[in-house]
């Protein structure tokens, strides 16, 4: 492939962990489905996972995993939390990609490319999809999209400061009632996060992520995960998984029952703790509901999360290339499943 003749383009397979994170962790610090954990992540789950780099005259400009989802409504190349561009890299490598993973995708029996760039919402974001032909995705806003995050340079009394006094008053009971938190990259105690996670997904009528115990293992084996578990006299009733990646700490997994005291606002404010020791600047909450979804079944966890103060961040929303017309089929799946579960 050819920009002009004086710029000679090449997508190529990287197979190193260095220069890839090198890329990711400089232009796409907060691109956790990009970073080489999680495509090592996939490869134990045995996905079909491929990384990719765009070089221009031999430069690296711009990275890509690609993965070959194959589902019951339509498989297709998803890039999720990507591509990423350095900023040197002309639009033109946007077309490059588009082309080359449509031509993946055709030659995989997909019917649509799915890209989730992080690009912040606005007039940028918005050409770039329709430069590349584009259809919003007609799922709702995932993978932190529309996220809650915590500066962490204020100091821990700050930080208590900025809360809501009902989240103070949470965490200083349960301090006083004796609640223990147990910081652990042991997978064993994963068991116990499986119990819990399970008769949350009953209760609140979701399906539960997989891979879960795959991310977890990858993760914890480079210090960057920590499973927190919430116990009241010798029973756990709430646990939380973290992640570290880019200077930030994300709350991605997070479980609980019924308990007598208050137990999830003292393990988020353990691992706030334990994210600013470790010298994060943000602490990601992930997905909240948007202000305008008032059944949005996210509403009680984002009255939680925004219990601790901070903002939002809003990321442009994932879209679409269809290369068959058998995308219409999705569509209108996604959309069904969408409106279902109360995503408006």
């Amino acid at each position: 492939m050819t920009l002009d003749s004086k710029h000679e383009v090449s997508i190529r397979v990287i197979v190193d962990k260095g220069t890839w994170e090198l890329f990711a962790l400089t232009h796409g610090p907060f691109a956790l489905f990009q970073s080489w954990n999680w495509y090592e992540t996939l490869k134990v789950l045995h996905a079909n996972v491929e990384a990719y780099g765009v070089y221009i005259n031999d430069i690296l400009v711009a990275i890509f995993l690609t993965h070959r989802v194959t589902a019951r409504r339509g498989s297709f190349i998803h890039l999720r939390h990507g591509p990423i561009l350095s900023p040197t890299a002309p639009e033109s490598v946007w077309l490059e990609i588009t082309a080359f993973t449509k031509k993946l995708a055709i030659k995989n029996n997909c019917w649509f490319v799915r890209m989730s760039p992080q690009l912040p919402v606005g007039e940028k974001s918005e050409k770039v999809r329709q430069r590349l032909g584009g259809i919003p995705a007609s799922i709702h806003r995932m993978d932190g999209e529309y996220c809650w995050v915590l500066d962490l340079k204020a100091s821990e009394e700050e930080l208590l400061s900025f809360m809501r006094k009902a989240t103070r008053y949470e965490i200083r009971r349960a301090q006083k009632d004796g609640v223990e938190i147990v910081a652990t990259r042991d997978i064993k105690y994963l068991t116990e996060f499986d119990t819990l996670y399970k008769q949350t997904s009953d209760r609140h009528g979701f399906v539960p992520h997989e891979g879960i115990r795959e991310e977890f293992f990858v993760f914890s084996k480079r210090n960057q995960a920590m499973l927190y578990l919430g116990k009241y006299k010798y029973k756990t009733y709430a646990s939380a998984i973290l992640l570290y990646y880019g200077r930030q700490a994300i709350y991605h997994h997070g479980a609980s029952i019924n308990a007598p005291v208050p137990i999830s606002a003292f393990i988020q404010w353990r691992a706030i703790c334990e994210a600013k020791k470790r010298g994060m600047n943000l602490y990601n909450f992930w997905g909240i509901a948007p202000e305008s979804s008032l059944k949005h079944p996210w509403r009680g966890i984002t009255v939680f999360k925004k219990g601790f103060g901070g903002h939002t961040v809003e990321y442009m929303h994932a879209f679409d290339i269809p290369v068959s017309p058998l995308y219409a089929f999705t569509r209108i799946v996604d959309l069904y499943r969408k409106y279902r579960r109360g995503y408006d």
